[in-house]
């Protein structure tokens, strides 16, 4: 399978006039519209876009023909015209009616924010199971707006909004879609099952998963660089890091962890990449501990700890133990910080200090290491010894009679996987 793209150095570059609706809706749903127009704004940058300008409209209900009202269509083909723009991108998801309608109108290519999404996953997906997934997402998200795609599948030729399944596949009739999509699942499938059997082999031989999750760009990769010394891809970017990468990282007491980065969640992140991607987010699901990286510095905050909790309560990750991190502490003003939380469930740290990252390393430990426990094993039972050693770091060891007894501070995820061969020698006080 692969990715048919288009030699863009042959065709304009993409200048866009950004376009947000404030409906009655949207000011009841809490979404602070500001934020996610400026969100739409590194969307579009990080898609290699220039943003022209950007236009706000108050209105009840969305416009059914042209989403936002007639006038506003004027103005905006006004601004198109005299900033010689050759798109327009939408900050909510528009139906294929009205890209149709808004295209004729404008005569410029129309993407919307799901659309612009899609795209810069596109552009970022490496492995197999990144690119499946991706198309996936593209085509559910196509095929019931494939009429309103005409003209938007060979304006220009390339640019945003054709990266990907590529302008021959999406222009087929949807029998042929459906039967790629599939197609895909099927291929995706095989590729979860390999994912699946590779986390219950690590399971069964006792490794323990920490999962960084997070908002796009709040310093998950920075992060894992620099715990683990892994070469992975850094970028002050949304949506750097696409594909989960996995890397072992060594604890204070010298047990090894994998850890794992897994792709940045958005405020309206598309459904049909939510699920596209389920296979890949469900390394939180599987992790023995998140850590929730924040961006202590960003003005949205709370808002998008607020994304992240929503995300991961969908896909069944909520009641993980979970510490947040809250990261980019050199960048937030000494009342900011003063405001966050400090204890052992909430930490101020920044990626590249060095004293955070062995506190960070610290909390892993003592989060993973459940109580002390004495165990008395009979002399004849000596196999029971290796897994004494596999369940927590031995603190003490001693015989008395004929029986020898550990003082174990015990590692709780290795200890419930062996615990029914070890429940019957606790000692109890």
């Amino acid at each position: 399978m692969r990715n048919e793209t288009f030699d863009t150095n042959t065709t304009l570059p993409d200048k866009a006039v950004l376009v947000s609706l404030v409906t009655n809706e949207v000011k009841r749903s809490g979404v602070d519209s500001e934020h996610s127009l400026n969100e739409l704004v590194q969307l579009a940058e990080t898609a290699g876009v220039e943003v022209a300008d950007v236009i706000v409209q108050n209105k009840e209900t969305p416009d059914s023909r042209w989403f936002i009202g007639k006038g506003k269509v004027e103005e905006l083909k006004a601004a198109i015209d005299a900033l010689e723009a050759n798109t327009a991108i939408f900050d909510q998801e528009l139906s294929g009616a009205q890209v149709r309608n808004l295209e004729e109108a404008l005569d410029v290519k129309i993407i919307d924010r799901t659309q612009l999404i899609l795209d810069i996953f596109a552009g970022r997906a490496k492995t197999r199971e990144g690119i499946i997934q991706v198309e996936l997402a593209q085509l559910s998200y196509l095929l019931p707006r494939l009429s309103g795609h005409g003209k938007n599948l060979s304006r220009l030729g390339g640019g945003i909004g054709t990266r990907g399944p590529g302008e021959s596949k999406l222009e087929t009739d949807r029998r042929h879609i459906r039967g790629r999509i599939t197609d895909l699942k099927q291929q995706l499938d095989e590729v979860t099952k390999h994912r699946t059997l590779h986390r219950k082999r690590r399971k069964e031989n006792g490794v323990v998963q920490v999962a960084l999750v997070g908002y796009t760009n709040a310093g998950k990769s920075t992060l894992l660089k620099q715990l683990t010394a892994a070469d992975v891809y850094i970028e002050n970017q949304l949506f750097a890091t696409l594909d989960p990468t996995s890397r072992a990282m060594e604890l204070p007491s010298g047990k090894e962890v994998v850890i794992t980065d897994t792709v940045g969640f958005i405020q309206n992140l598309p459904h049909d990449l939510v699920a596209s991607f389920r296979a890949t987010l469900e390394e939180a699901n599987e992790a023995n501990l998140i850590l929730h990286v924040v961006d202590a510095s960003a003005e949205t905050r709370d808002e998008q700890m607020k994304v992240v909790d929503r995300i991961l309560d969908e896909l069944g990750a909520s009641s993980t133990p979970q510490v947040i991190l809250y990261n980019k502490k050199d960048l937030c003003t000494p009342e900011q910080l003063q405001l966050l939380p400090s204890d052992e469930n909430h930490l101020k740290i920044s990626a590249y200090d060095e004293h955070d990252l062995q506190m960070v390393r610290q909390v892993i430990q003592d989060r993973l290491t459940g109580d002390t426990v004495t165990f008395r094993i009979p002399a004849a039972r000596g196999d029971l010894s290796s897994v004494i050693y596999r369940v927590g770091e031995v603190l003490n060891q001693d015989f008395e009679d004929e029986d020898l007894l550990f003082e174990v501070r015990l590692n709780q995820a290795d200890y419930e996987k062996n615990s029914y061969l070890l429940k019957e020698y606790e000692v109890h006080a």
